[in-house]
C-alpha cells in the first residue's frame, strides 16, 4: 500500500509501534508480542494505564484482548474505545462470544477487525491485519509527516500500474526535460504534474496550469504569452501572460491536444528557444520554465491526420507518462474509496465507520467512466445520504453492481443475525480443528452430539469431519 503526496512518502515497513491493552484474566488469552518481527508494543493492562500511555505518545494501531463474559465494567470499554476511534483497533476474543448482540455491535462500530483465540495458529493472520491496519490509517496521518504537502495534491495507489507511476514521477522531477502525461478525463494527470513540480528542484517557483480546452481560441495567445498595453482594443495596460508567470517554475498545459494550430507554432518556437513575445511587442523575453503537458486525446492520430505539429508532439514528449483508467487499477479502487472516505469523514462528526461488503463488492464491479474524480464526488456524495454506520451500495448508486440480496436479508431478525453468528463461529472453529469434530466441541464447551445437531441445523456437512 503506497502513497504519493506532494513530496511523496511510502510507509515504513519497519519501526511500527502499537499499543497493546491486555484486560484478559486468562494467561492463555494472551499472545506473545515477540512473535511480531517488526513491531514494537506498549503493553497496558488496565484501561487508566492505556489512556495514560496514548496520552504520551501517539499510535496508529492498537491490540486488546478482552473476555467479554467476565468484564464489570463493559460501558467503559465501550466509551474508550469510541473515544479513542482514531486509532485501528484489534481485538483479540473467543470466537464463541460472538454470538452477543452488544459485543458484535462494539466491533462493528469501533473496531478494524478481530482475531480469535485461541493464536496459536492465527499468528500470521493477526500479522498481516496489523499491517493492513497500519498502512490504511498511515494515510489518514500524511500531512503531519509532510505538512508542506497539500490534500488535493495526494496520490494513492498500490497497482503495479501506479507504483510504475510513482517511480517515473520521482525520476522525472530530477530534470528539466518536457514531460508528456496522457489519460482519461479524471485520472489525476494534473496531480502527477503538481507531484512532479513539488519532488523537483523548482518547488519553490509558481506552478501555473492551463486548460487549452476551455480558453476560447481568441484569448488563448493573450493568455499564453501577455499583452502590451495598446496591443488590441481594449488593452489599458501591461499583461503578462501564463508562460511568463511560470518563470523559474513549471507551466502545466492540460488539453493540450485542443491548442489551436496557430498557436502550436507559437509554443514550438518557446519550447525550441526558450523565448516568448508579447502581444504587441517584438521583444523576445527569455523565460526558464519547465513544460507538462497532458492530453486526454490520441496525439498519435492527431499527428497522423494533421491537426497536431509532428515536432510539437516530439518536443512535449521527451518524457512521457500513461496514466490507466480506474477500471484497470485492480486493488487500487478498494484502496482509494477508503482513503477518500477517512480523508472526509472528520466532516461527518465521527457517525460514519465505512462501507459494507455489498458496497466495496459494488465498487470493485463498477467500471468508473469517470475514474477518481468520479469516485471522489460518489463518496462524498454518500457520506452526506447515508443514515447508516456503513456506506452501502445504495448510497453510492451502485445497487445495479451489488450482490443480489433481497430487503428480506438485509432485514434480519435478532433470531437470525444469531444463528448467523453461531453459523460463522461453528465453521471457524472446525476450521481451526482441521474439522476434528471432538476437538471442536470441546473448544465451543458442547457436547459431540450437540455440535452434530448444529452442523447439520446449518449444513456444515463436511467430508473430512471426523472424531
Amino acid at each position: 500500500m503506497n502513497t504519493l503526496g506532494a513530496l511523496g512518502a511510502k510507509p515504513s515497513d519497519t519501526g511500527r509501534s502499537a499499543i497493546y491493552v491486555d484486560l484478559c484474566s486468562a494467561s492463555n488469552m494472551t499472545f506473545d508480542i515477540e512473535h511480531f518481527q517488526g513491531w514494537s508494543f506498549h503493553s497496558v493492562n488496565s484501561l487508566e494505564a492505556a489512556e495514560e500511555q496514548l496520552k504520551a505518545s501517539p499510535y496508529m494501531v492498537g491490540v486488546t484482548c478482552f473476555d467479554w463474559s467476565e468484564l464489570s465494567n463493559k460501558n467503559a470499554l465501550v466509551q474508550f474505545f469510541q473515544q479513542h476511534h482514531e486509532i485501528a483497533w484489534i481485538a483479540l476474543i473467543k470466537p464463541e462470544q460472538l454470538t452477543d448482540v452488544d459485543l458484535r455491535r462494539l466491533l462493528f462500530e469501533n473496531f478494524y477487525d478481530y482475531c480469535s483465540l485461541p493464536l496459536d495458529g492465527n499468528k500470521e493472520h493477526l500479522s498481516v491485519i496489523m499491517g493492513h491496519a497500519y498502512g490504511l490509517y498511515h494515510l489518514q496521518h500524511l500531512e503531519q509527516v509532510s505538512q508542506e504537502a497539500d490534500n488535493q495534491f495526494q496520490m494513492v495507489g498500490s497497482s503495479s500500474q501506479m507504483l510504475s507511476i510513482f517511480n517515473l514521477i520521482r525520476k522525472t522531477a530530477q530534470t528539466d526535460a518536457a514531460v508528456l502525461i496522457m489519460g482519461e478525463s479524471g485520472t489525476g494527470k494534473e496531480l502527477i504534474a503538481r507531484a512532479i513540480h513539488q519532488r523537483s528542484s523548482r518547488k519553490q517557483a509558481p506552478f501555473i496550469a492551463v486548460n487549452c480546452g476551455a480558453l476560447p481560441e481568441s484569448l488563448i495567445q493573450s493568455e499564453l504569452f501577455g499583452f502590451e498595453k495598446g496591443a488590441f482594443t481594449g488593452a489599458n495596460q501591461r499583461r503578462l501572460g501564463r508562460i511568463e508567470a511560470a518563470q523559474g517554475g513549471s507551466l502545466f498545459l492540460d488539453e493540450i491536444g485542443d491548442l489551436a494550430n496557430n498557436l502550436q507554432a507559437h509554443l514550438l518556437r518557446f519550447l525550441q528557444e526558450g523565448t516568448i513575445e508579447r502581444l504587441g511587442s517584438n521583444t523576445p523575453l527569455e523565460i526558464d520554465a519547465r513544460v507538462i503537458a497532458a492530453t486526454n486525446t490520441d496525439l498519435d492520430a492527431a499527428v497522423r491526420d494533421g491537426s497536431f505539429r509532428e515536432d510539437l508532439f516530439y518536443r512535449l514528449s521527451v518524457l512521457q507518462i500513461r496514466v490507466p483508467p480506474l477500471r484497470e487499477r485492480g486493488e487500487d479502487k478498494e484502496l482509494l474509496a477508503r482513503f477518500f472516505f477517512h480523508k472526509f469523514a472528520s466532516d461527518h462528526g465521527g457517525h460514519l465507520k465505512g462501507f459494507t461488503q455489498e458496497a466495496i463488492e459494488a465498487i470493485n464491479r463498477y467500471t468508473w467512466p469517470g475514474n477518481v474524480r468520479e469516485m471522489i464526488n460518489r463518496i462524498r456524495r454518500s457520506m452526506i445520504m447515508s443514515d447508516n454506520h456503513l456506506i452501502t451500495p445504495q448510497d453510492l448508486n451502485l445497487e445495479a453492481f451489488a450482490s443480489h440480496t433481497s430487503a428480506s436479508d438485509c432485514m434480519k431478525t435478532l433470531d437470525e443475525a444469531r444463528a448467523e453468528a453461531e453459523k460463522v463461529v461453528i465453521a471457524h472453529t472446525l476450521a481451526q480443528c482441521q474439522n476434528n469434530v471432538s476437538k471442536a466441541a470441546k473448544a465451543l464447551d458442547v457436547s459431540r452430539v450437540t455440535l452434530y445437531r448444529m452442523i447439520e441445523k446449518h449444513h456444515l456437512h463436511t467430508k473430512t469431519a471426523h472424531h
